[in-house]
């Protein structure tokens, strides 16, 4: 049985990780520990909430270097919640969401949501999952909105490209797109995982696509080395 090393470079990239978690307030990260190799990180550990497990997953993916991210981290609620008190909270957050119509519909089975009904615009799939990970108690959240939109639309994928390279925060340079029918696949490499994830988000803003399959690869540059903590006095 072979043992796997642990390289000068997983050692940077798992300690930039830390440092990030640790450096964000949005993120309880007194419980969470992290490992990478070969720029898979694997983040461990506990949190209170849902939405935090979430965060600090997009918190390590931001952080020059890694290519990926496997969430195993588990929450750990401080206090239960009914399901009926979820639920309830669940419809309200949907019912004052501008974006989302009574077509949403939504059930809670031991803090876990289910999300059904149909709409008509990808992003408001997205969006629906986006609002109801902030409910208190919740432990995950199944989405299983169909997106129905009213008609097929032309030149889609000349308005995806261009909304691409409109990005600010994309290179979208080395980034192909192809569309058949409903469906978008986007190709091609970016340098962060925050410019793929905003590639798919560009794509799936456009009208009537119902998918977006992102085969974009992240390949980063080497983490950057860390000065050594200094000494608080």
């Amino acid at each position: 049985m072979s043992t796997a090393t642990v390289t000068g470079t997983d050692l940077r990239l798992r300690d930039s990780v830390v440092r990030e978690l640790e450096w964000d307030p949005a993120v309880d990260a007194s419980a969470i520990g992290a490992a990478a190799k070969e720029g898979v990180v694997t983040l461990t550990g506990f949190i209170d909430s849902y939405v935090g497990k979430l965060t600090a997953e997009r918190v390590a993916k931001r952080v020059r270097g890694v290519r990926a991210v496997a969430n195993d981290i588990v929450v750990r609620l401080v206090a239960d919640r009914p399901d009926p008190d979820i639920a309830r909270d669940v419809v309200q957050i949907l019912k004052v969401s501008p974006t989302l119509t009574e077509t949403v519909q939504a059930s809670v089975h031991q803090g876990r949501v289910t999300l059904t009904g149909t709409v008509q615009w990808l992003f408001q799939k997205q969006q629906a999952e986006e609002v109801v990970r902030h409910v208190d108690g919740i432990h995950g959240v199944f989405n299983h909105i169909t997106v129905a939109p009213k008609a097929a639309q032309r030149d889609v994928h000349r308005r995806i490209v261009r909304a691409l390279h409109r990005d600010a925060d994309l290179d979208a340079g080395h980034i192909d797109v192809a569309v058949d029918r409903d469906l978008v696949t986007l190709t091609g490499t970016v340098s962060s995982w925050l410019q793929r994830e905003a590639a798919e988000r560009a794509a799936g803003s456009a009208p009537g696509i119902t998918r977006v399959e992102n085969a974009i690869v992240v390949t980063p540059g080497e983490p950057v080395a860390l000065e050594p903590e200094d000494e608080i006095c």
